[in-house]
């Protein structure tokens, strides 16, 4: 039975650890989102932070347009960064879980 916990307590470390390596390499995943028509585009790491926004010219002489450009690309770009980050730390939390009977019907 100690061996068990041991075991398991290293495989939580271990999955910590392959966790914290997969938030590191997230900063480094971009993505880009932009407007239907391409004159805003918004550059995204998979950590939700923002890298670049390229606004087109004539978007300049509409700032209503180009505030609504901005609301709707930007939470296009969040959402799919978040979808990205929280799908992968699931898989690497969900890979390192102990095999523990009956969790499968949790789900």
């Amino acid at each position: 039975m100690f061996g068990d916990m041991m075991g398991m307590m290293n495989k939580i470390k271990e999955t910590q650890e392959k966790v914290e390596a997969t938030k590191e390499r997230l900063k480094t995943v971009t993505l880009e989102e932009k407007s239907s028509d391409d004159l805003l585009k918004v550059t995204i790491t998979a950590t939700r932070e923002i890298k670049n926004i390229s606004v087109a010219d004539e978007l300049l002489e509409d700032k209503e347009q180009l505030e609504d450009y901005l609301v709707l690309t930007l939470n296009k770009a969040i959402n799919k960064a978040s979808e990205i980050n929280e799908a992968e730390l699931a898989a690497v939390a969900k890979d390192g879980m102990p095999d523990i009977p009956g969790l499968d019907q949790l789900k």
